[in-house]
């Protein structure tokens, strides 16, 4: 493991451009590195230095890295994947990586190796017993997990949207998709809008915007919950239920119809939400609002007299995070005390705001069927001046204990241990 020589009593840590809140891998490189936050960390957190083995200190880990996580635990670098996105663990406890940019399916443990080849973006991953489901751009399928190989492919779902649907002419902002299955089996998966504001895609066929539903032995997919902007946080529950953290709009209005930036910063807030048959939650007519449960809200640009959806009878939603903190991986999990049974979400952080949101690995407690407020579980990827050295993705609890979170700026995976 390489040790670290301290420079000051505050590590140096690097930068990283703001790249948007859409969950497709960004292209180009980063800018030159800059120092860390000053600010402490939140409450229960210690700034940690982050292991490093030599093997893995290529840029933007080959020079000190501080991490925010709870006091006494360790953070290391177990697996370099540059674009590394969704994550799962395999009945053998391997874990395996999406990775949409090369089209790979990614062993990273124990050993590092190519699972799957010349898939269209594969993202989410999801076993039940030992079926692999992998959610693609166009498709899911379902694969036979048998002796660390993924084989007997067969097509769950297909014809989906994506940049090379013909009516899309190659413009398609969330194309990526996340995939679950429900303790009956149904499959459940995320079809992402084409746009920002993009209202024909709730008319489309099939229609985005949406969680499809899959029944369980197969047949037609059909939409389980709609107006969902890109709900690439996708996961069952302890008692079986289906959440979702969504990515919502840009660029909203305020209640006068005006685009000013001091609005656009705090609204509208993400949600994260349990769906049920038949929840909307809005896009692009309303937009949650206010503390949780947020209830709705009418689009100004876009249903500004309320005919289009009528948004205060819209169920608020259960759970938000701040806006454009833009939530992608979504797993539940059991930690060690003091957090218990709950949700973890990876955060990208903002684009476009003026005061960017830092990225960071959240924890949603888990009490009496429902979700509590947001906690940061790590933090400390974003410096003072906004600049990033990371930016989570997805974030699992091992078979070991750990959790193991994809960073798809930095290309990591990191075991967060107690």
């Amino acid at each position: 493991m390489r040790v670290w020589a301290a420079r000051s009593a505050i590590a140096l840590v690097t930068a990283v451009t703001l790249t948007a809140c859409g969950t497709n891998p960004e292209p180009g490189s980063p800018p030159t590195p800059s120092v860390s936050t000053s600010e402490p960390p939140p409450a229960g957190l210690a700034s940690v230095l982050v292991q490093v083995p030599e093997r893995f200190a290529q840029a933007p880990l080959d020079e000190p890295r501080l991490a925010q996580i709870p006091a006494g635990w360790t953070i290391e670098v177990i697996a370099r994947v540059p674009k590394a996105r969704m994550a799962a663990f395999a009945p053998d406890d391997a874990l395996l990586v999406s990775v949409p940019a090369t089209g790979q399916v990614l062993t990273v443990r124990p050993d590092q190796r190519t699972l799957l080849d010349g898939l269209e973006q594969p993202h989410g991953l999801f076993f039940a017993g030992t079926t692999l489901y992998v959610a693609e751009s166009n498709r899911i399928d379902a694969y036979d997990y048998v002796e660390g190989r993924a084989v007997n492919r067969r097509t769950i779902a297909d014809d989906l949207p994506d940049a090379k649907s013909p009516d899309l002419h190659g413009a398609y902002a969330h194309a990526l998709k996340s995939v679950a299955v429900g303790p009956d089996g149904a499959v459940y998966f995320s079809i992402g809008s084409t746009g920002n504001v993009s209202a024909e895609d709730r008319t489309a066929t099939p229609p985005r915007a949406t969680i499809m539903r899959v029944p369980p032995g197969g047949g037609p997919a059909t939409p389980f919950a709609t107006g969902v902007r890109n709900g690439t946080g996708l996961a069952p529950a302890p008692d079986g239920s289906l959440w979702t953290a969504v990515n919502n709009r840009d660029d909203v209005a305020d209640p006068q119809g005006r685009v000013r930036q001091d609005y656009v910063d705090d609204h509208p807030p993400e949600s994260v939400a349990k769906l049920t048959p038949g929840r909307e939650l809005g896009w692009p007519y309303c937009n949650p609002d206010g503390p949780p449960p947020a209830g709705f809200i009418r689009d100004m640009q876009t249903n500004a007299d309320g005919r289009k959806l009528d948004c205060a009878a819209l169920t608020p939603v259960e759970q938000t995070l701040g806006a454009h903190s833009a939530p992608l991986g979504m797993s539940f999990a059991e930690l060690p005390p003091p957090y218990g049974p709950g949700a973890l979400v990876g955060v990208h952080g903002s684009w476009n705001r003026r005061s960017p949101q830092a990225p960071e690995v959240s924890f949603f407690g888990w009490h009496n069927g429902t979700l509590g407020p947001q906690q940061t579980l790590v933090g400390g990827f974003q410096a003072d001046d906004g600049s990033r050295w990371g930016r989570p993705v997805a974030a699992v609890a091992g078979p070991d204990g750990g959790v193991y979170i994809t960073d798809d700026y930095a290309g990591a995976v990191y075991r967060l241990s107690p």
